[in-house]
Order: structure tokens, then sequence, then C-alpha cells
């Protein structure tokens, strides 16, 4: 059975903690700095605003921790952190918004990662008609993809197939409309899988310091990889748990 290490609290403290050159992946979905699924938004509304049920602030509105302004300054902090611990050769793949704005989140974020790694691509997940939003409705995100120097990068594919593009249904990668059980950025697991096994192999440890409701985690245990999680929110982090220790009770799926 793989190894499971999870942690609730705060990942840039829970990174410091970390030892040098400890994992060989990092693979993860920040905040994004929208202040998202907020005070009515239409995130936190969108059954509502579809005609599919009611809204009900209290039940609805789950903003994110660190969802704000201060997004950016944690997300330089922790890739400063990811760039010590990660083992040379070793990747990080960081979910990211997509263009707008004066000011683009990913290239923005690029310019971060490559500060302290080397960025090598940025992916487009296409997923599908249609995103939400106003004129250019947003159907994409991004997931950026750099390196710690010192080493060839790690790369498992021998196809010589891979895209930059995820296009809809590849490997089986659907978006996810969340329920109001569910963490509202959830990834599906097979995206993180592709990831997963593209830079990894079994027996690597990857590291998810922004955990949410265990993602990364499933994903790891599905393949055969150690994983670190960390998740700031209490309520997410107890989702995470469940979720992959269910996966733990299955049999692998490779």
């Amino acid at each position: 059975m793989t190894g499971v290490k999870l942690y609730l609290g705060d990942c840039l403290e829970a990174m410091k903690g970390m030892p040098d050159k400890s994992v060989d992946a990092v693979i993860t979905d920040p905040p994004y700095g929208h202040n998202n699924n907020n005070n009515g938004d239409l995130i936190s509304r969108w059954e509502a605003a579809l005609g599919r049920g009611d809204y009900v602030p209290e039940r609805d509105n789950r903003p994110i921790e660190n969802d704000g302004k201060e997004a950016n300054e944690i997300f330089e902090k922790f890739v400063e952190e990811a760039s010590r611990i990660l083992k040379p050769g070793g990747n990080c793949c960081c979910c990211c918004g997509g263009g707008g704005g004066p000011d683009p989140m990913f290239a923005r974020w690029s310019l971060i990662m490559d500060r302290h790694l080397n960025f090598k691509q940025m992916i487009v997940w296409d997923k599908g008609p249609m995103g939400m939003g106003w004129h250019y409705r947003r159907s994409y995100e991004t997931i950026l993809v750099a390196t710690k120097p010192g080493a060839r990068p790690k790369w498992y594919d021998d196809t010589h197939k891979i895209e930059n593009i995820i296009r809809p249904g590849y490997r089986g990668i659907q978006k996810i409309i969340p329920r109001k059980d569910q963490h509202p950025t959830e990834k599906p697991v097979e995206l993180f899988k592709h990831f997963i096994e593209l830079h990894t192999l079994p027996g690597d440890i990857v590291l998810d310091p922004f955990m949410g409701s265990g993602t990364t985690g499933v994903a790891c245990v599905q393949t055969g990889r150690n994983f670190i999680g960390i998740e700031i929110s209490e309520e997410y982090f107890r989702i995470a748990e469940k979720r992959i220790a269910e996966a733990q009770m299955q049999p692998r799926l490779i």
C-alpha cells in the first residue's frame, strides 16, 4: 500500500519543515485570488441562475481560504518552498486560470515560477462548452509546468504524442460542476493522474500543498504513488481524509 501523510494547517508553515530535495513532484490547485463563491457571486448561485434550484447565502456561499488579494503573495512563497523541496528534475504542475484582465494570471504566475524553477510549458485544459462568465465565456483553464534545475526533467511518456492541449474527454477527463457538498473548485481525478503518470513513477512522492478535498491524493493512491497533502480548511481536510481512505480500500487501477 502506498504511503499517505496528511497535514491540517498552513502549507507554507508545513513546507518549511520538509527536507530539501525530498519530493519527486508537486501537483496542486492553489487559490486563484478571484474571491469566488462568496457574497452571492455567479459561482455560488449558479444553480439558481440556471433555474435548477434556489440560492441560500448561508448554505451556498462557500468561500475558499486565501482566495483574495493575498493569493499572489502566497503563490510566490509556495513556489519558493517548492523549488527547495523538489528533487532536481522534479516538476511542479500547477492549475491556473485562463486569460483576461490587464494582468493575466497565467502570465503572472508563469513568471513567478520561472524565477524559482525552469518554466517548461503552459497546458490548456479545454473543458468543453460552455463556461461561466460574460462575453467570452470561460471554457478552459491552464496547468503551468516548471522543472527544478540540476537534472534532466522527469518525463515518462514514450509515445511522443502528448499535446499541450487536453481536449474534452481525453483519458476520461471531464470538468466537474460541483454539488453543494463538494469543494467549489474540485478537479477530476483523471486530470491529476495525467500529470502524475507523465512526471513520476510508482513509489515516487507527490506533494499537494493546497489539497482541498483530496483529489491529488486519490489519484496518487490509484497509481501507486506516495502522497503528502496539506489543507488549511478543516472541512475539506476531513473530506480529503475520507476520500483517500476509501481509495486505499479499493484495488489498484494499474
